[in-house]
């Protein structure tokens, strides 16, 4: 299966991956590797799907999804199988066979791991979540310090192509004057660095180490779904679980 393996498969017992478009069984405009259930695709598919990515990874586990509603809410799944799925944008766990996974089609997948592998925790970073907090909540379940924690950003849309108003720019610098950086104008309007604004996110509340995949969904429509480009699409995920 094609995607991306984060360098936090380096600490001990963790594991990490994020997805691309190629690999499952559905038709377009979700083709094929769609492992979204609530953007029209049939449900069977999706099932399929989500079952390439369990074999192909050999997972301990089905994956824990959540419904991401764009907010703050962080949600502790304490127990490897995962009977619902939560709202939240963000999960968090220190128990080994629970999976994390963040659905994504342009917002920004963040996994998060401590350096000695006991903790780990995903987020679904939109402009909406980061402006609500929703690095910070989720960096508050840790009992390891920040300085321990390592982070992986993955693919999103780019600083070229994600279009904004005042209202993000605003909402963004009353979170933290730095992310005036991440915004460049672009005639009556902005053009926005999601992963800068995470990035620099991170660093402010004590995270040092910090890899970005710096791959734009919007610009490769071959292997990224993209909702802001297509409209109605398919999702990727990245996931992360202790073994």
């Amino acid at each position: 299966m094609m995607g991306l393996t984060p360098q936090l498969n380096t600490i001990t017992g963790v594991r990490a991956f994020s997805t691309t478009r190629h690999g499952g069984v559905s038709a377009a405009p979700f083709a094929s590797l769609n492992l979204g259930s609530h953007v029209g695709d049939l449900p069977a598919a999706v099932q399929k799907n989500r079952q390439r990515l369990v074999q192909a990874l050999k997972l301990p586990h089905e994956p824990c999804w959540l419904n991401q509603v764009h907010e703050n809410t962080v949600v502790r799944l304490m127990s490897g199988a995962c009977a619902d799925t939560p709202e939240a944008d963000a999960s968090y766990t220190n128990v080994k066979g629970t999976v994390l996974a963040i659905q994504t089609a342009d917002c920004l997948p963040i996994l998060l791991a401590a350096d000695d592998g006991s903790e780990i925790a995903a987020i679904h970073s939109g402009w909406r979540s980061l402006a609500a907090g929703i690095i910070r909540a989720t960096l508050e379940q840790f009992s390891s310090s920040p300085q321990r924690i390592h982070a992986w950003l993955g693919p999103a849309i780019g600083s070229e192509h994600f279009e904004v108003g005042d209202d993000v720019r605003s909402a963004m610098l009353d979170l933290n004057t730095e992310h005036e950086s991440a915004f460049k104008p672009y005639g009556e309007k902005y053009l926005a660095d999601l992963t800068a604004i995470a990035s620099q996110t991170l660093r402010s509340l004590g995270v040092n180490t910090i890899e970005a995949s710096q791959i734009c969904t919007y610009a490769n429509a071959e292997d990224y779904f993209s909702f802001r480009r297509d409209g109605q699409t398919g999702r990727m995920a990245s996931l992360i679980w202790m073994e």
